[in-house]
C-alpha cells in the first residue's frame, strides 16, 4: 500500500457490469491494494462524480481520484463521451485515466489516447489474467510512476 501526500491512493473504477465491479474490486484485495475504491455504474454517474454534482458535491466525501479504470461500452452517457467532457475542464485534464473495455477496436483506442487516456486495455476474459492486469495497474500506478499533487 502507497499512501500519497499522507493519505491513501483513490480509484474511481466507471463500470456498468457488476460481475466486472465485483471482480476488480477482488483483483485490488487479493492484490492487498488498500486504496479507497469508488465505484459509479455508468458515464453520467462518473461525471457526476467528477464535476461534484448531487450526491458528490461533498469533495470530502468525493476526492479527486488518482486513477480512474474506464468502460467505454457504457448505457446514458459512454466512457468516450466522458472523456469528451473531461477534456473542458482543465481541473480534470491531468487525471490518470486508463480504459479498460472489451473493445479491440483500433479505432477506438486512437479515440481514446487523442481524448487524453494514459493507457488502453483490453479486458482479459480469463480470470487470472484479469486479476495479474489489475494488479500490474496498481504496481505501476502506485509504486513506479511519480503522480502530480492532488489538487482540490
Amino acid at each position: 500500500m502507497k499512501e500519497l501526500d499522507g493519505r491513501l491512493a483513490t480509484i474511481l473504477l466507471v463500470e456498468d457490469d457488476r460481475g466486472d465491479q465485483e471482480l476488480t474490486k477482488r483483483a485490488l484485495e487479493e492484490g492487498k491494494i488498500d486504496n479507497k475504491l469508488i465505484i459509479v455504474n455508468d458515464g453520467e454517474e462518473a461525471l457526476d462524480y467528477l464535476l461534484r454534482r448531487g450526491e458528490y458535491e461533498d469533495p470530502l466525501k468525493s476526492p479527486r481520484p488518482d486513477l480512474i479504470l474506464l468502460d467505454l461500452n457504457m448505457p446514458k452517457v459512454d466512457g468516450k463521451q466522458v472523456l469528451k467532457e473531461i477534456q473542458k475542464y482543465d481541473e480534470l485534464k491531468r487525471l490518470n485515466i486508463v480504459v479498460l473495455t472489451t473493445s479491440t477496436r483500433d479505432e477506438d483506442v486512437v479515440r481514446s489516447y487523442d481524448l487524453g487516456v494514459k493507457s488502453f486495455i483490453t479486458k482479459p476474459v480469463d480470470m487470472e489474467q484479469f486479476r495479474h492486469v489489475i494488479q500490474s495497474l496498481k504496481e505501476y500506478w502506485f509504486h513506479i510512476v511519480v503522480l502530480p499533487k492532488n489538487e482540490e
